[in-house]
């Protein structure tokens, strides 16, 4: 019965790098549907997010189920909560990605971002794609500290947030208040994306280590504070 138990909690587990899967390809085909002012490919980025939302709502039946019949203590009930939080934290990624392919389909035929920003928005898009890539892996190698670097991996999606606030700002914008917002729109999409990935990398660390991450610490003191190394 024991083994069929953990069965159950690896089988959450998979599904989670699951949704990173889908939730990176979702956010990098919406984000060349973007630049592309590819309608078909904005679509499919929209219907595919069913399968995303389907996946959550299986996680969240099977832990409730595992809370009601195995009543698990101390790190099983650990896992299975934190397994909770991060489907969460993956099904929001993938309304972003969403959002962002919507926005592709708004201005079709035109591609939303301008010229001088296309290079911007094609670095977010990398960063986002190679930061949930890394957050599937923390998932299931449960490494502490790969999962801490995610949060330098967000720096630079910070830095390339500021970079296109301080674009669309300057005297020099001729590209209107419309393409003003969609850009605003984006990049917060972006961020947040990135955002939610390394809240997921968080929960990685509490669930091995039952400590919290701190909200501002230096990468390799947490590093050594958390896995022992200092």
């Amino acid at each position: 019965m024991r083994d069929v138990y953990h069965q159950q909690l690896d089988a959450i587990s998979n599904q989670l790098v699951e949704m990173t899967r889908l939730v990176g390809s979702a956010m990098g085909r919406a984000t060349t549907a973007l630049l592309d002012a590819d309608l078909g490919l904005a679509e499919s980025v929209i219907a595919a997010d069913d399968q995303v939302d389907l996946i959550y709502r299986e996680i969240e039946a099977q832990a409730y189920e595992l809370l009601a019949r195995q009543q698990p203590v101390a790190s099983d009930l650990r896992v299975i909560v934190t397994s909770l939080r991060m489907s969460s934290d993956l099904e929001r990624m993938g309304d972003l990605a969403i959002h962002v392919a919507k926005v592709s389909r708004l201005r079709f035929p035109a591609s939303a971002v301008p010229a001088q920003l296309r290079s911007t928005i094609l670095e977010m898009g990398q960063v986002a794609e190679r930061i949930v890539a890394k957050a599937g892996s923390v998932i299931a190698s449960r490494d502490v500290p790969t999962a801490l670097e995610l949060e330098q991996d967000d720096d630079e999606m910070d830095r390339l947030h500021r970079t296109l606030f301080v674009i669309i700002l300057d005297d020099s914008w001729q590209h209107g208040v419309e393409a003003a917002i969609d850009m605003t729109l984006l990049s917060r999409y972006y961020e947040r994306f990135a955002d939610h990935a390394v809240s997921v990398a968080r929960r990685v660390v509490y669930l091995v280590t039952g400590e919290h991450v701190p909200q501002v610490a230096s990468p390799g003191a947490s590093v050594e504070r958390l896995t022992g190394t200092g």
